[in-house]
């Protein structure tokens, strides 16, 4: 049976017929969709399938992709899949160290940049990667260097395909007629928090199962839908999700910014959206402040909605049951004067659910959103397995889980509670490295993610730690970090949180406020300050942060307590390399670059 993907944008044209919207660009200054029907969709992966075979792109060869989400992105995705080549995808914010990295690992034959400084980038690691010959720009305003005499923009390379040889067109129809499911679809590059990235190797298979074990799960959705392509289409999670919406007919809208996810997503007004929590904690942070800054019988209007929304949502909906006459009837009540209003001012008033994923979202926050009626659906998985291994089902998830593992893919706990994963859709292996299989699959062909869990008594499963992020205190006690990181971000005055610990006597953090949020606390309570090192040195400033940690931490076990932290003056950053392209902490570099202010808090 021929892939999914491969044929995709020719069937879906001869299904809804050329002038069917297939995609927008989200165009924020107008408030406006720039649309891309099926039709033109089809032209260009057929135009810029023959001008890669044009330039020599082979099947079985990579191309590499660097650039912010565009439409562009997915042209080049599936010009590649007609030439049984392969896209990798490099995120926009790699370094151009990273870039050339991936692009030798993979053995990239052309790269495809968004803007002037991906273009500077690509032009300037060209001499050392000796399979790269080909810059394609997308960006129309980008300038090429004076000697540059072979890269082209974006248009030029479709305008060289539209007018392809007929042995090179016949050639490309040839290629996509073969195509099998063994090909390779993409390499997906690890983040490499505790070393060099690994690209793992995902075949179309993996992408045919995924699609299809989530047409059973997500049954509801319907080409009706419409869904914003928010994060880089560098993770897996917005790749094989923009993937399945293509699959299914649902429009999607490309936010082109990542900086301006909310101001997007209030033009775009999705049904449905694939985030990480970062967003949705950004979310519930905006609107509690929206709530203690109210007063009065607005304040207990607010209270009286959670408190019918959470029994309705979460103990009738949720379970399946008939939800009684008069608690539906209240709750209709709050859903027309509170959270209809709620919703369209964070843009999802016509929003269904939210496939949420990649780092942990608080069970608090899980259940206010789904009191609001915002239907978040928490995952799990990784870019090893094609994204999601499990989700909510629509009725009897489990709050605190990841849900229950989709049709056709098993989950097992091994040794030292390891969550264990089989099906097709976990990874090949990873790109030119053999050698590791032995250490990521058990004998018996099972795949170690690396993430320790267990199974409730439902069946759900829930996860509790990250193997190799796990520290043991000096006095021999386990600490998880990222779960006392997940219940601190909660708060509307922290930003960010890298907790240490690792060999130490007790538990202590670097503390990034939300600097807005906390100048406004410190102008209303006269707080004089400067610049935001005076704030983070405040005396005053660092009681009211202690005060918030210490009700945070509630339920904890006293080891795994914060007892001593530091507020910064700024954020980690990618650029920094304290953070991965996928936002996660890298621990070694802040180490090494915290040193000082960690030993100081052991003094």
């Amino acid at each position: 049976m021929p892939n999914i993907l491969t044929h995709l944008i020719e069937r879906q044209t001869e299904r809804y017929g050329r002038d069917r919207v297939a995609f927008t660009t989200i165009d924020i200054d107008s408030r406006s969709l720039v649309p891309c029907t099926w039709g033109a969709f089809a032209d260009k992966v057929l135009h810029a399938a023959q001008a890669l075979a044009t330039i020599g792109v082979k099947p079985g060869e990579a191309i590499a992709i660097l650039a912010p989400n565009c439409g562009e992105t997915l042209v080049t995705d599936f010009a590649a899949y007609r030439n049984r080549a392969f896209p990798v995808s490099i995120y926009a914010t790699s370094s151009a160290e990273q870039v050339k990295y991936i692009v030798n690992d993979a053995h990239a034959k052309a790269i495809f940049t968004g803007n002037q400084a991906h273009y500077d980038i690509a032009r300037a690691i060209l001499s050392d990667c000796p399979d790269l010959g080909h810059i394609v720009a997308f960006g129309s305003d980008v300038v090429f260097a004076s000697d540059d005499s072979t890269s082209m923009h974006f248009a030029d390379f479709l305008a060289m395909g539209a007018g392809a040889a007929a042995d090179c067109c016949a050639e490309v129809k040839l290629r996509t007629s073969a195509a099998s499911p063994d090909d390779i679809a993409t390499l997906i590059y690890t983040s490499g928090t505790t070393g060099e990235p690994k690209g793992a190797i995902l075949p179309h298979s993996c992408f045919d199962a995924a699609i299809d074990m989530h047409k059973v799960r997500l049954d509801t959705l319907s080409d009706a839908d419409t869904s914003v392509c928010f994060l880089p289409l560098s993770h897996i999670f917005e790749k094989a999700w923009t993937y399945f919406c293509l699959t299914m007919g649902i429009r999607v809208d490309i936010n082109t910014n990542p900086k301006e996810i909310q101001k997007a997503v209030a033009v775009a007004r999705p049904t449905c959206m694939c985030s990480v929590p970062r967003f949705w904690e950004k979310v519930y942070s905006a609107v509690q402040e929206k709530i203690s800054s109210t007063r009065g019988l607005t304040k207990i209007m607010f209270e009286r909605a959670l408190a019918t929304g959470a029994k309705r949502n979460l103990e009738y909906v949720r379970l399946g049951r008939k939800v009684p006459w008069l608690l539906e009837k209240q709750y209709r009540f709050y859903e027309k004067l509170v959270f209809n209003r709620l919703r369209a001012a964070i843009g999802v008033d016509n929003g269904r659910f939210f496939p949420t994923a990649g780092a942990p979202l608080s069970a608090a926050i899980v259940e206010f959103l789904h009191a609001c009626g915002i239907n978040i659906i928490i995952g799990y998985g990784l870019s090893e397995t094609t994204a999601t291994v499990s989700c909510y089902p629509s009725v009897g998830y489990e709050i605190g889980s990841v849900g229950t593992a989709l049709d056709g893919i098993q989950v097992k706990i091994g040794d030292n509670n390891e969550i264990l994963v089989k099906g097709p859709t976990v990874m090949r292996g990873y790109f030119g490295r053999p050698d590791t299989d032995n250490s990521v699959f058990t004998p018996d062909g099972w795949f170690r993610t690396g993430d320790a869990g267990r199974f409730d008594e439902n069946g759900a499963l829930v996860l509790t730690e990250r193997i190799k992020d796990l520290f043991k205190t000096s006095n021999g006690k386990y600490i998880a970090p990222q779960a006392i990181e997940s219940r601190l971000g909660e708060d509307r005055y922290i930003e960010q949180v890298a907790v240490i610990g690792d060999q130490r006597k007790y538990v202590t953090a670097f503390i990034v406020p939300a600097f807005e949020a906390l100048k406004e606390y410190a102008r209303q309570k006269g707080i004089s300050y400067t610049s935001v090192d005076d704030l983070v040195n405040n005396t005053e400033i660092r009681r009211f942060i202690a005060e918030r940690i210490e009700k945070l931490q509630k339920g904890l076990a006293g080891f795994e307590k914060i007892k001593k932290f530091t507020l910064l003056p700024r954020e980690f950053t990618i650029e920094a390399g304290e953070l991965t392209n996928t936002l996660k902490i890298r621990r070694p570099v802040i180490n090494s670059a915290y040193a000082d202010e960690i030993e100081a808090m052991y003094c």
